[in-house]
C-alpha cells in the first residue's frame, strides 16, 4: 500500500492530504497489529505447554525478555513519532535528520527486534 501510494499519491487525494492519509493508514496497521496480536494469543493457548518451561524462571524470563522488547518498540516510537512509524516517507513526510538516539543507537532496527522480542517473552510466560 505504502509503495502505491508513492508511486500514485491516490490515497493522499483521497484523504485530501498525505498526512490524514498516512494517519489513516497507521491506524488501520493498528487494527490489523490487535487481530495478529489476538490471533498469536488464542494460538498459544491452544499450544501444550512444554513441562521445562511450565516455572516460575521461565515466566519471568519471558517477562523481562517481553519488558525490553517493548522498551525498543516504545522508544522507537516516541523517536520517530506517528508519521515516521507508519511509513510517512512514502506520503512525502520527512524527518529532519537521521534518528541516531537511542534505541538507534543501540540497535540498526529497534521496531523489528523490539516485536520480536515482545513475541518470544510472551511464548516463554
Amino acid at each position: 500500500v505504502a509503495r502505491w501510494e508513492h508511486k500514485t499519491r491516490a490515497l493522499s487525494r483521497v484523504f485530501g492530504s498525505p498526512h490524514a492519509a498516512c494517519y489513516c493508514l497507521g491506524a488501520v496497521i493498528l487494527m490489523l497489529n490487535c487481530v495478529r496480536s489476538h490471533c498469536f494469543t488464542e494460538a498459544m493457548k491452544s499450544q501444550p505447554k512444554l513441562e521445562g518451561l511450565d516455572c516460575h524462571w521461565a515466566y519471568y524470563s519471558g517477562l523481562a525478555v517481553l519488558a525490553v522488547g517493548t522498551l525498543f518498540v516504545i522508544s522507537s516510537f516516541l523517536a520517530l513519532g506517528f508519521t515516521g512509524t507508519f511509513l510517512g516517507d512514502y506520503f512525502g513526510i520527512l524527518m529532519e535528520a537521521k534518528v541516531t538516539s537511542f534505541p538507534f543507537s543501540v540497535l540498526d532496527n529497534p521496531m523489528y527486534w523490539g516485536s520480536t522480542a515482545v513475541y518470544l517473552g510472551w511464548s516463554l510466560m
